[in-house]
């Protein structure tokens, strides 16, 4: 089942205000197949020592409690 790229933009759309708050934003680049999404940890987020928390325990948590068929979330450059 393929992703629906304007389902899981409108869930990071929900996230990025918290992340610019602490001078970060995140970009969504690319939806696999397989159910991997890509995106890009801007600013802050970019180089912070917490974003492995904010990408695996925020990000990719929320994706898959409100998206099914979202196996797993990465960063890319």
């Amino acid at each position: 089942m393929a992703l629906n790229k304007a389902e899981v933009s409108k869930v990071i759309d929900e996230i990025r205000p918290s992340l610019q708050y602490d001078g970060g934003d995140v970009e969504l680049v690319n939806i696999h197949d397989d159910g991997t999404v890509d995106v890009r940890l801007k600013g802050a987020c970019a180089h912070c020592m917490g974003s492995i928390m904010t990408l695996k325990g925020g990000i990719e948590r929320l994706l898959k409690e409100r998206i099914p068929g979202v196996k797993e979330v990465n960063a890319v450059q």
